[in-house]
């Protein structure tokens, strides 16, 4: 088969001149060409009044011969190529005695996007893994979690950050990454979810997100396969304690107080299991700060983001709910950018410890909801947040959580208590002053936004000084690129600040901690992932990394 790339038509095609480009693009009669599939469809917003569609397709011609003097013809093409096999393999299987000697079973520790694919891989090779969850089954989880957005209670077991899915259960469900991926690893990630109920434009779509409904169901499919491959999953079991001997990971033990032994552990952790990374760091395994952003969410009707991307094809069905990426270079030597754009989503609570406030972006399948969200976030460094005073050495990997702790707890008091979340209007931030009443956009973060002063100048801040100031410069210029962005009541609401792991447990070429063999520190909490699809393949990686020690096989070059 040949990919051609980059193949572009009008927004509004008819159906069959996808056909006809592709047999004009390969120069052959169109008896020739067999069938094709798209493998991607993007599009071209730059000039809004023709919006082109840009594809990526898979050709199949009639015969061997036709094929052959095609690729030599356009062998100059960058843009046609022989398609890539994208299929997954697996690096091997356990043999059907395997357990019968009473091998410790592979233990993974969390069951988000990461522990998914990692229980997954292990399940599908045959080596039945043990998952342990702190949080409860998804359904379950998915009431406490309204439990908090509408009656401002919260469940510290089981919230956005911990139960069944992960914190990608409550978000955008974004499913594309800029990771490297030359074993197409992002495509056994989709065509699971595929296999669990996504729908099938994921596999094509340039940007494909599936949203917090359709991910419910498509977790306990996979689970179930889980289950029906030998695995077990616990809920419920949050891990207290390593047993660590001679730099040999041994076993573990859980809340109940019951003991496990295990010689191979999946750190899948999330980026908001603190106690359990205040565990590791007691029990000496090796871990570092790291930078990570901070910021607040900010809110516009989702209509001024389409118009101003999208011109008069706004609203066009292939187009959906806009999205935006922006960046800003400020004056103080600070990045500031958009972070988790939830294109006609929500605010959301995403807390999960008592008195602190914190926001994320949650969008349906649909994403058919009246405003559009991001953060806004500010980049901040080691240094910025340790809490020893000294200007140089190492920072403790435990000072970031420190950090975002304090903003959280201010947060909370700025928001009157209850979990309400403090909010400011644009122009009113932009201009230090405290905001008294809403405009155009209605908040859509509940339990309710408080509205405040976030900037410091009349009572305490919100955010760091050079975070806010870094954002009240950078609003403006973003407003030169998206035009309304900068509408004076656009609504910001704090505080974003989990937006990454704040530190990093380090782990070698192997995948293996640096100095606790059998560990295996995995996904976006040990700082090795951000988003649903690199947690997933980072989860995959780390599973072929365990499987290799436990069945013997010969590490990678």
């Amino acid at each position: 088969m040949l990919r051609i790339t980059e193949l572009r038509l009008p927004l509004d095609h008819p159906e069959p001149a996808l056909r006809a480009a592709i047999v004009a693009r390969l120069g052959i009669a169109d008896r020739e060409l067999k069938q094709f599939t798209v493998f991607k469809r993007g599009y071209d917003a730059r000039k809004k009044t023709a919006i082109v569609l840009s594809y990526t397709v898979d050709c199949e011609l009639s015969d061997a011969t036709v094929e052959s003097a095609v690729a030599a013809r356009v062998a100059a093409d960058r843009q046609i190529r022989p398609s890539p096999d994208t299929r997954y393999r697996f690096i091997g299987h356990a043999p059907a005695d395997f357990h019968a000697a009473g091998r410790a079973r592979p233990i993974v520790i969390g069951f988000g996007p990461c522990g998914l694919f990692a229980a997954l891989v292990l399940a599908q090779m045959g080596l039945r893994p043990l998952v342990l969850e702190r949080g409860r089954a998804v359904r379950e989880r998915t009431k406490d979690t309204w439990g908090l957005w509408r009656q401002g209670v919260l469940d510290p077991e089981s919230n956005v950050q911990f139960g069944e899915g992960g914190a990608g259960t409550f978000s955008d469900g974004k499913l594309w990454s800029q990771i490297s991926d030359p074993r197409h690893l992002t495509r056994k990630v989709l065509d699971e979810f595929v296999k669990a109920g996504a729908p099938d434009e994921i596999l094509y779509v340039s940007k494909p997100h599936i949203g917090t409904f359709r991910l419910v169901g498509m977790i306990e499919k996979m689970r179930a396969e889980i289950e029906s491959l030998g695995g077990e999953i616990r809920f419920g079991q949050r891990v207290t304690d390593l047993r660590i001997e001679a730099g040999q990971v041994r076993g573990l033990t859980l809340a109940s107080g019951e003991q496990i032994d295990a010689d191979h552990v999946v750190l899948a952790l999330g980026h908001s299991a603190r106690d359990t990374f205040a565990m590791l760091h007691e029990r000496g395994v090796y871990m570092e700060a790291k930078p990570f952003s901070i910021g607040v969410r900010i809110e516009h009707p989702q209509g001024v983001i389409d118009r101003a991307r999208f011109g008069p094809s706004a609203g066009h069905p292939l187009l959906g709910a806009a999205d935006y990426r922006l960046v800003h270079h400020a004056r103080n030597g600070r990045s500031v950018y958009s972070f988790c754009m939830c294109p006609g989503g929500t605010v959301v609570a995403a807390t999960s410890e008592t008195g602190r406030v914190v926001t994320n972006g949650m969008s349906q399948y649909s994403r058919n909801e009246r405003n559009a969200n991001a953060g806004i976030v500010v980049g901040i460094s080691p240094q910025d947040y340790r809490q020893d005073g000294a200007s140089e050495g190492p920072v403790n990997p435990l000072d970031g959580i420190a950090f975002q702790r304090q903003w959280e707890s201010r947060a909370f008091e700025l928001g009157g208590g209850l979990y309400h979340a403090p909010g400011q209007l644009l122009a009113d931030f932009v201009k230090r002053q405290p905001s008294a009443a809403l405009g155009s956009v209605e908040p859509s973060y509940k339990p309710g936004v408080h509205l405040t002063d976030l900037t410091g100048k009349h009572q305490p801040p919100a955010l760091p000084a050079y975070v806010v100031e870094a954002m009240r410069e950078a609003l403006p210029a973003f407003d030169r690129q998206i035009p309304g962005f900068g509408m004076p009541d656009a609504l910001l609401t704090g505080v974003e600040t989990r937006t990454s792991s704040p530190l990093r447990i380090t782990r070698g070429r192997d995948y293996q901690s640096l100095n606790v063999t059998g560990l295996y520190p995995a996904g976006e909490g040990a700082g090795y992932a951000g988003g649903i699809m690199s947690a997933g393949v980072d989860g995959i990686e780390v599973a072929e990394a365990l499987a290799r020690r436990m069945l013997g096989l010969a590490q990678p070059a």
